[in-house]
């Protein structure tokens, strides 16, 4: 069985047992979170929410609250000497999924 669901603006395809990155969610490492937001449950029968399915929900643990490697953003004009370097580290949850209900 498998879920979507929808977090931080994005939308995630799921199943238990899956471990994903998504944005920072607030809560310490060891304990569950729920997410509410379900778009889409397959399996053998699938079920396709307008735009939610109602009832469903999708329960995960928090396994760690960490920041992505840096990213570089860098600016330039040409032949204008502008040039503007600077660095860049999101922060994540990173979650396990452990359980889809409908």
């Amino acid at each position: 069985m498998y879920a979507v669901i929808r977090t931080g603006g994005k939308q995630y395809r799921v199943s238990q047992g899956d471990t994903l990155r998504i944005e920072k969610l607030p809560g310490d490492v060891g304990s569950s979170i729920s997410f509410d937001e379900v778009l889409m449950l397959g399996g053998e029968k699938l079920a396709v929410g307008k735009p939610l399915i109602k009832g469903a929900k999708v329960s995960a643990q928090i396994v760690a609250q960490d920041r992505a490697k840096k990213i570089i953003v860098f600016k330039m004009r040409r032949r204008k000497n502008y040039r503007r370097k600077n660095g860049h580290r999101q922060w994540y949850t990173e979650v396990k999924i452990t359980g889809i209900s409908a």
